[in-house]
């Protein structure tokens, strides 16, 4: 190996590492964030008779984190997110544990579909993210999973707390509805932020 080869082998491995801290200092710094949003902002959510809120600026900052510092930020900042609630949500553990779940469904689809084609396709993956076209059809697969995942942990929760089978079937619904709805919000807010404002060309990290 040349000393050329290896001072630009030597740059690549800090460069990754330096992008890996980066994604994790990304996680801590926005999974904070929704601890504050979650105490100071959620409680006075518009939401439906059934107490369900019509948008959730939390898991729109764990979705802006994944679009800023990438896929390991995403999951890590939807963990820790996550863990900072339980001792301050009042359904907790149901509660953070339904907001990762519906957060992790919705964002884990965009993340395995671009890192399925990755061989095949150069260059970093948030600008092919950024393609409205791929952020649409990437984002309606991950709404649905996140669909059938709340559905399916509404119907456990829903009969293991002894709540009367008869009204499952207007729960199920309310849950469809809310989920597309809050999916919406959860894709479009954070990519007019982050996409508009140009902060993934300042960061540059994925």
């Amino acid at each position: 190996m040349t000393e050329t080869e290896f001072v630009e082998e030597k740059e690549t491995f800090l460069s990754k590492n330096t992008r890996i801290t980066l994604q994790i200092v990304g996680a801590a710094i926005f999974g904070a964030l929704s601890l504050i949003l979650s105490l100071y902002v959620v409680p006075y959510l518009p939401r439906t008779p059934e107490g369900f809120a019509y948008f959730d600026p939390v898991s729109i900052i764990w979705f802006s984190c994944f679009l800023i510092f990438g896929p390991l930020a995403g999951v890590l900042c939807c963990f820790i997110g996550m863990t900072v609630l339980f001792p301050f949500d009042p359904f907790a553990p149901i509660g953070p544990l339904m907001k990762f779940s519906a957060s992790f469904s919705l964002m884990i689809v965009p993340i395995l579909l671009l890192y399925l084609f990755k061989r095949k396709e150069k260059g970093r993956k948030s600008q092919k993210l950024k393609a409205a076209k791929t952020y649409i059809i990437y984002g309606a697969f991950g709404t649905l999973l996140r669909i059938v995942v709340m559905v399916i942990l509404n119907i456990a929760v829903y009969l293991a707390l002894g709540f009367d089978p008869a009204g499952l079937g207007y729960w199920i619904v309310i849950v469809i509805l809310l989920n597309a709805l809050t999916s919406l919000w959860d894709l479009l807010v954070p990519y007019l932020l982050v996409f508009t404002s140009k902060l993934d060309q300042k960061f540059e990290i994925w």
